[in-house]
């Protein structure tokens, strides 16, 4: 049995929701109960992006070095052109289908998480991506946002894979269709022609709202993203 500490324990103690938790939970609740969600898994071989990523990153001066998901980005957006139900929203029994694909990013500030926006990301490249969203991040952290750029998404990516996660599911941010879960890349043994060999692996797992799309559609587009992720200079033409 574990030794017991010396002491009496801690009181309890009550931390009110700040507004921004408050406004989060009430648009989760609302997600969690009005949407229907489904869930489809995926793991990509990251090896090619991770190669090119260290090959570009030698040319970039260090304040414009590109990160993982910046990529992730940049190969989802290229998805969401071919499958356009998912870049999309449900208004009055209609499915709406978005022209520009505004790419949400879920950000850690203080108190709670801000959706800074990429807008359209499917036609900018990499490089831009990664300095609007590093810009928007850092006044995201600061409290310096502004209205515009936490506005408009399209569709949304939450990535906690700077956290050693796995895989995990995220709950989707209304009105949008669909968000996109980004875990860490991992070295991982894989299986190569017979062979056990070492293999950089990442899982990410898409969140659909089922009145909208279905589990095929949803396959497809997560396999779209592979063709992107794992040729990656498809990104940079």
């Amino acid at each position: 049995m574990p030794l017991a500490m010396g002491g009496e324990p801690p009181a309890d103690e009550t931390i009110p929701l700040n507004r921004l938790r408050a406004a989060i939970g009430r648009r989760m609740v609302e997600s969690k109960t009005q949407l229907p969600h489904f869930y489809v898994t995926h793991e990509y071989d990251m090896a090619p992006v991770m190669e090119l990523r260290k090959q570009l990153n030698a040319l970039l001066p260090e304040n414009e070095k590109l990160s993982v998901n910046d990529f992730i980005l940049k190969a989802a957006a290229l998805a969401l052109r071919q499958f356009p139900n998912l870049n999309a929203s449900l208004k009055d029994g209609a499915v709406l289908r978005h022209g520009q694909v505004n790419m949400g990013v879920a950000v850690a500030v203080e108190g709670g998480l801000l959706t800074i926006v990429c807008r359209d990301a499917d036609r900018k490249p990499l490089r831009l991506i990664s300095i609007e969203v590093r810009t928007m991040a850092g006044r995201a952290r600061e409290g310096k946002v502004r209205p515009e750029e936490i506005e408009g998404s399209t569709f949304s990516v939450s990535n906690l894979g700077m956290f050693d996660v796995e895989d995990f599911i995220a709950i989707i941010n209304p009105p949008e269709a669909a968000i996109l879960a980004v875990g860490s890349v991992r070295e991982v043994p894989v299986v190569k022609n017979g062979q056990v060999v070492p293999g950089m692996r990442m899982k990410a797992t898409i969140s659909v709202d089922h009145r909208v799309s279905d589990g095929a559609e949803a396959a497809r587009f997560m396999q779209a993203i592979a063709t992107y992720l794992e040729e990656p200079l498809r990104l940079l033409v």
